[in-house]
């Protein structure tokens, strides 16, 4: 509690302490020494206090112009913090943005590079396969001249061997045959012999 607040409690409970005049219930009386000590106390009191609540004021100015500096340079700093996190998102949107599409456009080519190397890996492949299958009938027709040429000259061959087989057995039967008439002039010798005899 301040002096002036406590010098008008003061003042507030002599009145109250005071005595009615008679016939009457508002006013009262008061001990005039009394009264102008209390009065005098406030009047010296009271520059005292303006004086420290005019300091309290001033200070209370202070403080609300320093919070308030203070509570804009928050607001400013938070301002700048929030700029720049928006200018840092806004970079991040724009870096995924160009990430993804340069993701997509080296799907795009890998694709294509995938596309090109299949359609050429089937053309090779049908390259391929139609150069074996050429080769292939050449060998088989190779083979089959071959088995014909073969089967010809085998003929001949047989024809060949039945023909010196017939000339054999031919010749064995007319070598057979000079040995009966060989043996036949022996045994006519061998009679004339004995005939002679």
């Amino acid at each position: 509690m301040s002096k002036i607040e406590q010098i008008i409690t003061e003042i507030e409970e002599y009145i109250d302490n005071c005595k009615f005049q008679p016939l009457s219930t508002s006013k009262i009386i008061v001990n005039k020494d009394d009264i102008d000590e209390l009065l005098a106390e406030l009047r010296l009191r009271t520059p005292d206090e303006i004086k420290k609540y005019q300091k309290i004021i001033a200070n209370k100015d202070a403080i609300l112009n320093d919070a308030k500096e203070r509570s804009e340079a928050m607001i400013s700093e938070a301002t700048a913090h929030i700029n720049q996190l928006v200018s840092e998102h806004e970079i991040m949107q724009k870096a995924y943005a160009e990430a993804n599409q340069i993701i997509e456009q080296a799907q795009q080519e890998a694709q294509g590079i995938l596309d090109t190397a299949t359609t050429e890996a089937n053309d090779l492949r049908t390259r391929a396969m139609q150069y074996t299958d050429d080769i292939l009938a050449n060998v088989q027709s190779i083979l089959s001249t071959g088995m014909n040429s073969f089967e010809s000259a085998q003929e001949t061959m047989m024809t060949s061997l039945n023909s010196s087989l017939n000339v054999v057995v031919e010749s064995r039967k007319e070598l057979g045959a000079q040995d009966e008439d060989n043996a036949d002039l022996e045994l006519d010798d061998d009679m004339t012999v004995d005939l002679d005899q």
